[in-house]
């Protein structure tokens, strides 16, 4: 079994956007992990309407072309880190809409969150799960929160991310996590595609 591939989506498309800082660091650190394939995933480069479509594309194909492309794309992906800013209380509305246009190829696959704000981004992860969990992921225990002390030294150039012990080593858990049940998940979607095969012969 080949290895499985994570996404780190960049979560928000701001131009003063902090996201680029976390999502430089988590992929770094991701990508030293020897069991997985990683690539950074921005959602400025699909550039989606706010959700528009007759249905969900788990009952009706999508006709929007970006969200096609979109759709394919998140299909290529065992697994999922979001990086997620908190807006009022809430995940950026791109990510929710970008999520929202997706639908069965999330399914079955794991996710995790790097979550910045005021309380470390707690309640727009929070969010994100239930999201996750009605799509069928498998969201892991394990998360990041860049408090606003450790926000605003990154944003003010004292601190680097990867100075910050205590968030390096959640980091670490967290794409330990991923990987794990990404590569768990895989084996499960390749038996039942397996199953399925000898079931039609």
């Amino acid at each position: 079994m080949s290895k499985p591939k994570i996404a780190i989506v960049v979560g928000s498309t701001r131009a003063a956007r902090f996201a680029d800082v976390p999502t430089q660091w988590i992929a770094k650190i991701a990508k030293s992990h020897a069991d997985i394939d990683v690539e950074v995933v921005d959602l400025r480069d699909f550039p989606l309407p706010f959700f528009d479509e007759v249905a969900s594309s788990a009952w009706a194909p999508s006709q929007n072309e970006v969200a096609k492309r979109w759709q394919k794309k998140v299909a290529e992906f065992d697994g999922f880190i979001f990086t997620a800013a908190e807006y009022n209380h809430g995940p950026t509305a791109v990510l929710k809409n970008a999520i929202d246009y997706a639908a069965n190829e999330w399914n079955k696959k794991s996710v995790g969150f790097v979550g910045y704000g005021s309380v470390g981004g707690a309640r727009a992860v929070e969010q994100l799960r239930l999201h996750a969990v009605e799509l069928q992921m498998a969201p892991v225990k394990s998360a990041v929160h860049i408090a606003w002390g450790d926000f605003l030294a990154v944003r003010q150039g004292e601190k680097k991310l990867d100075e910050l012990e205590h968030l390096n080593q959640a980091a670490t858990a967290l794409v330990n996590d991923v990987a794990w049940w990404a590569k768990v998940l895989k084996a499960a979607r390749q038996a039942d595609a397996v199953a399925e095969e000898v079931k039609a012969a």
